[in-house]
């Protein structure tokens, strides 16, 4: 028997599709979908075959629709034609972070560890506001910690050091507890170095890195691997000496050369830097040490010393996690309870890396760190985000070990709902033509009146008309005026004549006709910039700007053209602005 499935039926399959898909971070189930569906409508069961190849294709598109457009985009679908299903998709899903594992109350410690070769980029944002969130949660820290001993591949920006604890305050509401710098540990360093050696637990190898690699290949021990600990612990003494050269020599953790993963085969924990030719940019620093510990040993010394309970890391570092664990065990320490998550994608950028834009900020391929086309945290505080905004956000797409892909839709969801009640709205008129207007029959009013916001009490705004006789001058966008044979409603205002060789005249105060609105301003408004990134490119839009008096840093909505952040006055009166977001 044919069934056909009629219109609420199909809208039931594309809710039911679009709200799991969003509980299950845009990787939506169909067996979890039928299973819903066939409850609520057990009619449908006898056309199970029919209906599960329907669904399969409702639930990719939803998938689908998560992921280029952002979990929040399908929210907004569920609030405005299905509500019911969010809220009980409320009380079925446990609404942001997950339990934290073996947290204790008032004990829980975790860190936000950033290597200082730049500023936060937007992605480093999820670091700090996954780890300042647990750690409200749990009343316990959060550490900024400063991984900064590198002084060669990625060596710090000494101007990062400041601009990132200011960054860190900012997304997560609260100050750091503790910071900590690992360039002023270095000696701390050393004494666990010499301790594992003379222990046994660790040999100094003067290898090539090529012959170690094919050690490494081969599952066979290096010839300095059976040392004893007296001939190591020369061997490390002189590591230490100045004149000690680079690459030649590197201390390397005693593991086993046949472990299935070759990354944790004698991995090495320690080497020599030339810091001569590169010291390192904190002057208290500079030229001090030869030898500096690698990430995996540093961090991880550094976690046990300072009582880090818990590790959120991405699980591109789970080898990472397996190295220290091997430490750990060779010192008789418990590892700190590790969470992984998956890469996040966002769409609108590429694959930006922190050291790809200093390279290219110092090229002058970008303006600066908050270049308002970069992906950072500085170029976000430019624009206008709020860090509730961030924090929701990062929230929301929570700890999955998925990769997932989003939009910045979603961002500008949050931040649009934090901002839109307390931000007055003013006309920018671009592209500019100049209209001479008549009052003919209608009253010539000297000034019009204007809510600052259409649903906030936010006062009013006032703009001064101009007449000579009987007729003033006022600019329109050049756009309103293509294709309109009919009459025109200047917004707030009067119904005007089409407008003919730049003359128009006014026909009624009053909305007399089914007219086009069209937002305008007096020809004495001030000029304005508005700069809007698009990709690689920044528009930089001309217009003039209504009459205001918010001072630099308020964030505005232009009307018919978005949320912006008033960046600077120019000298001629006229203001610069910076596009946030429709």
């Amino acid at each position: 028997m044919d069934w056909h499935c009629d219109e609420e039926t199909s809208a039931l399959f594309r809710h039911y599709s679009l709200q799991n898909a969003l509980e299950y971070d845009g990787d939506g189930k169909v067996g979890s979908v039928i299973g819903r569906i066939m409850a609520e409508r057990p009619d449908l069961r006898q056309h199970g075959v029919v209906i599960s190849a329907m669904l399969a294709a409702e639930v990719k598109t939803a998938n689908d629709l998560a992921k280029s457009s952002g979990l929040g985009h399908l929210r907004s679908i569920l609030e405005a034609e299905a509500p019911h299903l969010l809220a009980k998709r409320s009380k079925e899903r446990r609404e942001g972070l997950p339990p934290l594992p073996n947290a204790i109350e008032g004990e829980v410690v975790l860190r936000f560890a950033p290597n200082p070769n730049g500023p936060l980029s937007l992605g480093h944002g999820r670091g700090v506001v996954i780890n300042a969130e647990y750690a409200k949660l749990h009343d316990g820290e959060l550490i900024l910690r400063f991984d900064d001993t590198d002084t060669s591949r990625k060596p710090p920006l000494p101007e990062a050091y400041a601009q990132i604890a200011e960054e860190v305050e900012w997304l997560a509401g609260f100050p750091p507890h503790r910071t900590i710098f690992a360039s002023d540990r270095i000696e701390t360093y050393y004494e666990y170095a010499e301790e594992i050696i003379s222990g046994g637990g660790a040999y100094v190898c003067n290898c090539s890195s090529d012959d170690f690699k094919l050690f490494r290949q081969q599952k066979t021990e290096c010839p300095c691997r059976g040392l004893d600990e007296r001939e190591n612990l020369a061997r490390w003494k002189q590591m230490l000496e100045p004149d000690s050269i680079p690459g030649s020599a590197v201390v390397r953790i005693k593991t086993e050369m046949g472990l299935k993963n070759p990354a944790l085969r004698d991995w090495p924990a320690l080497r020599i830097q030339d810091t001569t030719a590169h010291p390192h940019p904190r002057p208290e620093i500079g030229s001090r040490f030869r030898v500096w510990p690698l990430l995996d040993f540093q961090s991880a010394i550094e976690d046990h010393l300072q009582g880090v309970t818990h590790i959120i890391r991405g699980k591109d570092l789970m080898d990472s996690t397996r190295k220290q664990m091997l430490l750990y065990e060779k010192y008789g320490w418990n590892y700190p309870e590790t969470i992984y998550w998956g890469r996040v994608k966002i769409h609108e950028f590429g694959g930006f890396s922190t050291s790809g834009m200093r390279r290219a900020i110092e090229a002058g391929e970008w303006s600066g760190w908050d270049d308002p086309r970069l992906p950072t945290i500085a170029t976000m505080q430019r624009r206008g985000i709020q860090p509730r905004a961030l924090r929701k956000f990062w929230i929301e797409l929570g700890l999955t070990q998925k990769d997932i892909a989003v939009s910045l839709a979603t961002l500008y969801s949050h931040n649009r709902k934090i901002i839109d009640s307390t931000t007055p709205r003013l006309s920018f008129v671009r592209d500019p033509v100049e209209i001479e207007l008549s009052s003919a029959d209608c009253d010539s009013q000297s000034e019009i009146s204007i809510a600052s916001h259409p649903s906030s009490d936010l006062g009013q705004r006032t703009i001064e008309i101009i007449w000579r006789d009987d007729s003033t001058e006022v600019i329109v966008e050049r756009s309103d005026l293509k294709s309109h044979d009919s009459g025109l409603r200047l917004k707030e205002w009067c119904d005007i004549s089409p407008p003919t060789d730049g003359q128009s005249s006014m026909l009624s105060l009053n909305a007399q006709g089914d007219y086009p609105i069209i937002h305008w301003l007096p020809t004495n408004s001030p000029s304005a910039i508005l700069l809007k990134p698009e990709g690689d490119e920044l528009d930089i839009i001309s217009g003039n700007l209504e009459v205001n008096t918010h001072p630099v840093g308020t964030i505005v909505q232009l009307e018919r053209v978005g949320y912006a952040r008033i960046e600077a006055d120019d000298e001629d009166g006229g203001k610069v602005l910076i596009h946030l977001h429709d």
